[in-house]
């Protein structure tokens, strides 16, 4: 894979990096105009990885390009995936799909929700491919921060 333009790798100095987890979720903010805001920990070709705050409820949509584990940080949820009957999900509990497969939150149930997310391969921020496309874009989905 080539890399895009402009894209530069976060774990470039290094073959490997550590987190903060807790330093870096006391950086967000408390509200947001999108649905989440995330911030990149890693951004290499194989996989990307990413800590992010769900601030809205999240409606039904897929990637087209990555598989995806979500780890749950903080909060709680209802959560749906695939053919799934919605589930509650909370800290310490992780999830995982495979590309195509819709998803959502469709309750927030517990303020402030964090996950981190390792898409694998790396997904591009602009693969959120809502099911019915008046509920958003990715741009109305996600800010990602510095």
């Amino acid at each position: 894979m080539s890399e895009q333009p402009g894209r530069k790798k976060l774990v470039e100095a290094a073959p490997h990096a550590a987190f903060d987890l807790d330093a870096i979720v006391k950086t967000f903010p408390e509200t947001a105009d999108t649905l989440l805001v995330d911030q990149r920990l890693t951004d290499e070709d194989e996989a990307s990885a990413r800590v992010f705050r769900v601030y809205k409820p999240t409606p039904a949509h897929y990637h087209a390009t990555c598989d995806e584990y979500l780890i749950v940080l903080s909060g709680r949820a209802t959560f749906f995936m695939g053919d799934r009957e919605p589930f509650e999900v909370g800290p310490g509990e992780m999830l995982f799909f495979k590309k195509f497969t819709v998803h959502g939150m469709p309750e927030i149930l517990e303020h402030p929700l964090f996950m981190v997310s390792v898409d694998t391969p790396r997904r591009d921020p602009s693969d959120i491919i809502f099911v019915n496309p008046e509920d958003g874009t990715p741009a109305s989905f996600v800010q990602a921060r510095q």
